[in-house]
């Protein structure tokens, strides 16, 4: 795992020291808050609809123990006793007092932690797969270019000030657990036929009001020019991208308006004028940094006290039938721990919580996690004979929810309750429908089902590749909830088709209750996924049962018309 040298440290603890300053000179008077925000959107401060709020950095959604348990303390101390993991694999803390942020700030850095470039028009947070260097379906690990990227990109004098915001994502599985197809640019490692290790680069994937799903600019970027290709792309838009509309400043819009082909030879042209200026520094860094990611040392293989909890124990097999996924080490597995607990909102962990997750990890877990693009929490590396043994522990505190994959994991950003930007609620929907399902017992009979929530159009909740996907919207001051199906946010990337008019808060439970049960009717057999069904069914039964009246309506004109 990367550690910080005294150029990184040195670098943070000057960035905190202009912060404090600047903090002091808005608590003063000297700013006023429209010449502060500039200045508090590089430290990723926000203000939230009720309090400030800060987005702490957590690059590649990896962590150590002892930062996750300093996480808990700043938690305790400066806010309110818990935190929210999002989907770009940071957490925020929703009530913290301004005066209070320089010190959050040194007690971040103390673990090797900031929250430069969580906001503003930057290159943001790069995001990769949580099962990074424990996946058995991985090419290679993504972190170590993840964090090549973070520091390329990190006060990048050229990317300060772009047209808008910049999300990048990493993947080295074919299975793609990044949603890399909806970031601005996505990376997919690949294998080309000699067996070399390269790059398949996606540009222009983006949801909010206009979701579009990312292109491939060059199907294999050799390891070596990964970095100046990169940075041909985003000096090609930071040219090219609009400044006159933020609604359409995204790469995705200058993608869209000057064609793929015509963005391709741009970035080649860009490119071979910037490939010379990089002499090698870049792999001189990236084998420093691969170093830093070896692989810890695993135990033998043998699992006989996991294989006699698994038989004799059915709370345990639940929970190891749903949160537990293959490991590349024999006698090893990767254990979500999810942090949807029926009724809870999705995202949230208190300090205890995440103390528990953090002794978890230096004991059992070669002390790493993950946190996860769904809002969960990983350990990457444990042997099952020790699973037993965690499982008892997360239930011992509430995090032992068997339902990782299932109807009730649901993606929700906070919406109205916290966000100035939403328009409508999200936690409160995500929370009846996670206890709808659990009172009716059918989560595991639905199998793999992703329920995506947006409290408004910027699409923070993914909906727009949920397999259900929920927006929600103001209607003349009444909360309204569209509904898409089919999204996909994996390497069959799609977009969720509009079902039709929303429903209101009262209904939007029952609606997806009629998604689910005529999923449940179409299906050919119980291994069916939704995703499956829908794609061979299409749209029309669930638009049919959605909206009875409006069908009966249409077919009887069409029978009259004929």
């Amino acid at each position: 795992m990367y550690r910080y040298d005294d150029f990184d440290a040195a670098f943070v603890a000057e960035r905190n020291r202009q912060f404090r300053a600047q903090v002091e000179r808005r608590i003063d008077g000297s700013l006023t808050e429209d010449e502060f925000k500039p200045l508090r959107l590089m430290n990723g401060l926000y203000l939230q609809l009720h309090a400030y709020m800060l987005r702490v950095a957590i690059p590649y959604g990896t962590l150590r123990g002892a930062q996750m348990r300093q996480l808990a303390m700043i938690a305790e101390r400066w806010d309110q006793g818990y935190g929210h993991f999002t989907t770009r694999q940071n957490i925020q803390y929703n009530w913290p007092k301004l005066r209070d942020i320089p010190d959050i700030l040194d007690a971040l850095a103390e673990v090797e932690m900031h929250a430069i470039q969580t906001s503003g028009n930057t290159i943001r947070n790069v995001t990769a797969d949580h099962f990074a260097g424990a996946a058995a379906d991985e090419v290679a690990d993504p972190r170590p270019v993840a964090e090549l990227i973070r520091q390329w990109s990190t006060d990048h004098p050229e990317f300060q000030f772009m047209p808008r915001k910049f999300k990048i994502a990493v993947t080295g599985s074919p299975n793609d657990r990044a949603v890399t197809a909806a970031h601005d640019i996505g990376i997919r490692i690949v294998r080309n036929d000699a067996g070399e290790i390269g790059y398949q680069v996606l540009v222009g994937g983006g949801l909010g009001r206009t979701p579009m799903i990312g292109k491939v600019i060059n199907d294999f970027v050799p390891g070596a020019d990964l970095l100046p290709y990169l940075e041909a792309i985003v000096s090609v838009w930071n040219l090219l991208g609009r400044r006159d509309n933020k609604y359409k400043s995204r790469i995705k819009i200058t993608v869209h308006e000057h064609g793929i082909d015509a963005i391709r030879e741009m970035v080649e042209a860009r490119f071979a004028e910037v490939k010379p200026t990089f002499s090698g520094v870049d792999q001189e860094m990236l084998s420093a940094i691969e170093a830093q990611f070896a692989a810890p040392e695993f135990r033998g293989a043998g699992t006989e006290t996991y294989d006699a909890a698994y038989d004799a124990d059915p709370i345990f097999r639940a929970w190891a039938d749903t949160n537990l996924t293959e490991h590349r080490a024999p006698g090893y597995a990767i254990a979500e721990i999810s942090l949807k607990a029926h009724g809870a909102t999705p995202g949230d962990a208190t300090a205890e919580q995440m103390r528990v997750m953090a002794d978890l990890a230096e004991r059992f877990g070669h002390d790493e996690l993950r946190i996860s693009h769904e809002q969960n929490v990983v350990l990457p590396h444990v042997h099952k004979d020790d699973l037993p043994e965690v499982h008892r522990i997360l239930r011992e505190h509430g995090l032992a929810t068997a339902n990782i994959g299932l109807i009730s994991d649901i993606i929700a950003c906070p919406g109205m309750d916290y966000c100035a930007l939403a328009t409508a609620r999200s936690i409160p929907i995500a929370q009846e429908i996670a206890t709808r399902f659990e009172e009716l017992q059918t989560e595991h009979e639905i199998g793999d089902l992703k329920i995506k929530i947006s409290g408004c159009i910027n699409a923070c909740g993914h909906h727009h590749v949920g397999h259900i996907g929920i927006l929600g919207l103001d209607r003349a001051g009444v909360e309204n909830y569209q509904v898409t199906l089919g999204g996909d946010h994996t390497e069959t990337a799609s977009l969720g088709e509009r079902t039709g008019p929303g429903f209101s808060a009262d209904e939007i439970v029952g609606a997806v209750e009629t998604v689910v049960d005529t999923y449940l009717a179409e299906r050919t057999d119980e291994n069916e996924r939704f995703l499956e069904t829908y794609r061979r069914v299409g749209m029309a039964p669930f638009k049919a049962a959605l909206y009875p009246a409006k069908d009966k309506a249409e077919k009887k004109e069409r029978a009259n018309a004929a």
